[in-house]
């Protein structure tokens, strides 16, 4: 299997960690391109192993982390710059997808490999929103997959005291409950998603869009609730929607992840994936 590991110039002046794995077989391929979630990474739990699945089924799998969302160039896999994860919003992040898919238009090694007018955008969680957000703007993506997304940025805002408390002391934070952390995000959030409005409106780029999407979710999820993907498939009849019965929010994914097989909840996500893709 190959396997390109670049980084590029972010939106923001930070830069962007991509990894691309692939079999190199001089063949057009489709392209997958994966956004992780919120406290999430390119590199987060079973991802790595997912890339490899998909590319061993001749779809080129590109993934990466966003800019702003708290690791480093030297520590990809852990929140080291928790200023930069403060500073991030919904907008940096839609960039941010805009010059990766740019790079991959461009870029040399992956030339005779990938076939630009089949790429897909792939998200988890909030990564699959703004996947949404994106195919709804830009007219590259072929199609876009959903797992466990949310419907609405906005509804998940905080109100009243929360909202006061935070403009006050422009910054609320946020425990991660794995590594142990306090992460802040600064008033700047808030502040973008309200300025954003009209862009940040998953109801309006899902109504509107013209390509066929998946979207697949758990019926356990606490995160995510499942109305929200239902949501989703009420606004387009071009949405399939698939429900995995019992699943959790991370389709039972887990990290670090050490197993030689797929979760069963995941290898579903996955086969139900790969089926959507190749049509």
């Amino acid at each position: 299997m190959d396997k390109i590991i670049i980084q590029i110039d972010g939106y923001a002046g930070k830069p962007i960690l991509i990894d691309v794995t692939f079999k190199e077989n001089k063949y057009p391929k489709k392209v997958v391109v994966f956004c992780h979630g919120f406290k999430g990474f390119k590199d987060w739990g079973p991802f790595n192993k997912i890339a490899t699945y998909f590319a061993e089924l001749d779809i080129v799998f590109v993934k990466f982390n966003f800019s702003y969302n708290g690791t480093t160039i030297g520590d990809p896999s852990s929140f080291g710059d928790l200023e930069a994860f403060g500073n991030n919003n919904f907008c940096k992040e839609l960039d941010d997808l805009s010059l990766v898919l740019d790079w991959i238009e461009s870029c040399k090694e992956l030339k005779g490999e990938i076939d630009t007018s089949k790429i897909s955008l792939f998200g988890h969680s909030r990564g699959g929103s703004i996947a949404m957000l994106k195919t709804a703007e830009d007219s590259r993506v072929a199609n876009v997959i959903a797992w466990a997304s949310p419907s609405n940025f906005l509804d998940r805002l905080p109100k009243g005291e929360k909202l006061e408390k935070w403009k006050k002391m422009n910054v609320a934070y946020i425990y991660n409950g794995r590594t142990k952390q306090n992460m802040p995000m600064y008033f700047q959030f808030y502040e973008n998603c309200i300025a954003n409005f009209d862009r940040l409106n998953i109801q309006n780029a899902v109504t509107n869009m013209s390509v066929p999407q998946l979207v697949v979710h758990g019926t356990d999820d606490p995160t995510v609730l499942l109305a929200e993907a239902e949501n989703i498939k009420s606004w387009n009849t071009n949405t399939q929607l698939h429900i995995i019965d019992g699943a959790n929010h991370v389709l039972g994914g887990f990290h670090p992840y050490d197993l030689e097989n797929f979760p069963i909840h995941l290898q579903e996500a996955i086969d139900v994936t790969i089926s959507f893709l190749k049509g």
